[in-house]
């Protein structure tokens, strides 16, 4: 099990220079999981894609639905006060460290490329590429 922010879960579901690496942590660990704001994150990514006119309505629609089974059952609520201590703590966004505080409640490795989620939490964030080669 792991935790995977939602830009990895964005690498995996629309086309992009960093599909394959997400489509290869799908293989090495199929059992991502997420703090339940990643469905706003996700959905804020793909209304973006609609209005730069990359992917229809329709089909972006479709893509959440189909993330959102991947999820079912695998979302987590996490503790406000840890959220906003760890963001204190470190200066990353709320939203950001929810992921965090759900990787460390868990015991599990939070996959990232925020470079600011890494350097403040190099003992639970892994970026995508070194989690595919380990």
């Amino acid at each position: 099990m792991i935790v995977v922010d939602t830009n990895v879960i964005a690498y995996f579901r629309l086309p992009g220079p960093l599909t394959e690496a997400a489509e290869q942590l799908l293989a090495i660990d199929a059992h991502w999981t997420a703090p339940r704001v990643w469905r706003s994150e996700f959905r804020n990514v793909l209304a973006g894609a609609v209005q730069r006119k990359a992917l229809s309505l329709e089909r972006v629609v479709a893509i959440a639905r189909e993330a959102e089974r991947q999820f079912n059952g695998r979302e987590y609520a996490v503790d406000t006060a840890h959220v906003l201590m760890l963001a204190a703590m470190s200066g990353c966004s709320s939203y950001d460290c929810e992921f965090v505080a759900l990787a460390r409640d868990l015991g599990v490795p939070l996959v990232t490329n925020d470079r600011e989620v890494l350097k403040a939490f190099p003992a639970v964030a892994v970026p995508l590429d070194r989690y595919c080669a380990t």
